[in-house]
């Protein structure tokens, strides 16, 4: 089973679940997750140019991060563009941090309509449309997908780093700023 599933992580365009691959060779999730847990800790082990990486819930092989820069450019033309924007970051943190989140609650924080950097990123699919919230008008509401996670390096959300300021007490306090500047309210 180890080298069958070496295989198939050599192939896989994207990560692989213990509980997909059980499913479709009608293995135990438990068995392959031990298999797959030996070849990290055996990639981990030796000195070459691969590694085994816990990505997005399930596991991928990957260069090893020493070489990311050279293997980018050698995979990307001269003068193509991947990087997302300082918007486009923006927002996706947003989300990412405060998920779901509808658009008018995102340019609450951004300050800026974000209508089209959140079109970019739906385009991108590094967010998706999660549901509607139950409110008047029932807007969208956006969250972040598995690809956010595999452009970032995260294995889950709970990956996140942690934020130096909560955003909630930040917008509060934005809110609280604009009020007294405006008159509104006594500092």
């Amino acid at each position: 089973m180890k080298e069958l599933l070496e295989a198939y992580l050599f192939v896989a365009a994207e990560p692989v679940t213990a509980a997909d691959i059980a499913k479709s060779l009608s293995y135990h999730p438990d068995d392959v997750t031990a298999v797959l847990e030996e070849l990290v800790c055996d990639y981990i082990a030796r000195d070459g140019g691969l590694q085994i990486v816990r990505l997005a819930g399930g596991y991928q092989m990957a260069t090893r991060e020493e070489h990311a820069e050279d293997i980018a450019r050698l995979l990307d033309p001269p003068g193509k563009a991947h990087r997302l924007s300082k918007p486009a970051m923006e927002t996706l943190a947003i989300v990412a941090y405060r998920q779901p989140v509808t658009l008018a609650e995102l340019e609450s924080v951004r300050g800026v309509a974000s209508d089209g950097v959140l079109r970019t990123l739906l385009d991108k699919k590094m967010i998706f449309e999660h549901s509607r919230k139950q409110v008047p008008g029932r807007p969208i509401l956006y969250a972040t997908t598995p690809d956010f996670l595999h452009y970032f390096g995260l294995n889950s959300l709970e990956n996140l780093p942690a934020l130096d300021i909560d955003i909630a007490d930040a917008e509060s306090e934005a809110v609280h700023e604009i009020e007294v500047a405006a008159g509104l309210l006594e500092a």
